[in-house]
């Protein structure tokens, strides 16, 4: 059988997968080999199960270099449940965290955590569209903070930290759903406590949350005063090598098969070069003509999500249908924004982003 071409797909989330990965899964996905059944028929109290678990957790420990004191932990509930569950394991009653507003999702952490403790804004770019990340001069950090919390790059509005804020002693929280191993990440020099990503913007599918954590912070939330429920304790997770329940076993399989796959290609320092190289493609495109204009300013523009705007939304609709129709699939902004979006995560190949451009000088050609 002749396979399906593939298109290529800029989708903010579920967002492309890398083609040997889904080789892969699609070669195992009747019978593991030397299993003889389906991974996703398989117990998740057998052996294969924690194998894939433990192999899953060995390839992220070996893509990002991680430390002995950092949990590798797989999780439900996207990045929207750690929301809740990070201030909730880690911010006392009557304790403070602060959190840096960059993004719609940024606020809605912000406003979560207001159900466990103080959650002070210490910074917010809100009055200018969320068009740029604050500067360090601009950050009321407190000494006092039970951590620090920020979104490592806004989907929605194509912004992203070049380099995280410096925290002191206080822990970073790092919601890095849409960049989470698009380039080197050292959580020791970082003042990093805790990472987490719902995996299916750049490190797998839909259905399983990576969480870094730090051990030191696992303990916390023991000597916490609240009660809290057994499924949102970190260290249920901690303490069970995230088998407490039925896990979603088959998406934390694939992100096992994506950070092989992220090895294989050198790396997260080669990862961040390529990523680079397709962004600078792209912005590159926008910048030389009136006809786009980019929504992020230039010192905050992000390498995973590239948006722009076009001279009118009836230009914007036709560029999408088109680009559609020519195989570019995903560009529509985000519902709250508009504008067009192309999410250039890891498994994004440079030849899609080549096609894109050339999409859009003929397209300029024809409209402008």
């Amino acid at each position: 059988m002749t396979p399906p071409s593939r298109i290529f797909n800029f989708s903010a989330g579920p967002a492309v997968l890398p083609e040997p990965v889904l080789e892969e899964a699609q070669r195992d996905l009747v019978a593991l080999p030397g299993v003889g059944s389906s991974v996703l028929e398989v117990s998740h109290r057998s052996k294969v199960v924690t194998e894939i678990v433990e192999t899953a957790e060995a390839n992220i420990r070996a893509l990002a270099a991680l430390p002995e004191d950092v949990h590798v932990l797989f999780l439900q509930g996207g990045a929207t449940q750690q929301f809740a569950m990070a201030p909730m394991n880690l911010l006392p009653d009557d304790g403070a965290a602060d959190y840096v507003v960059t993004g719609s999702w940024a606020k809605k952490a912000a406003k979560e955590a207001e159900l466990f403790g103080a959650a002070r804004i210490a910074a917010s770019t809100e009055a200018e569209a969320f068009a740029r990340v604050p500067k360090a001069s601009e950050l009321a950090l407190s000494p006092d903070a039970a951590y620090v919390h920020v979104t490592s790059n806004n989907t929605i509005y194509g912004t992203q930290w070049e380099v995280l804020p410096d925290t002191g002693d206080v822990p970073l929280v790092v919601d890095a759903s849409s960049d989470i191993f698009s380039r080197p990440l050292d959580m020791a020099r970082d003042g990093i406590g805790l990472v987490y990503a719902g995996a299916q913007k750049n490190l797998g599918p839909a259905g399983v949350t990576v969480v870094l954590v730090r051990k030191d912070l696992v303990q916390r939330a023991d000597a916490l005063s609240r009660t809290i429920p057994t499924m949102l304790r970190y260290s249920t997770y901690a303490a069970s090598q995230s088998l407490y329940n039925t896990p979603p076993v088959f998406a934390i399989y694939l992100v096992g098969l994506v950070a092989k796959w992220l090895v294989a290609q050198g790396g997260l320092e080669a990862m961040a070069e390529r990523n680079a190289r397709k962004a600078q493609k792209l912005y590159a495109a926008i910048d030389r003509t009136d006809f786009y204009r980019g929504t992020a300013q230039p010192d905050s523009r992000s390498l995973m999500n590239v948006t722009m705007r076009l001279p009118s939304e009836t230009l914007e609709a036709r560029f999408i249908k088109e680009a559609t129709a020519a195989g570019l699939a995903g560009l529509k902004g985000h519902r709250s924004v508009g504008g067009v979006r192309a999410s250039i995560y890891n498994a994004c190949p440079e030849a899609g982003v080549d096609a894109l451009v050339d999409f859009m000088i003929q397209f300029e050609r024809a409209n402008g």
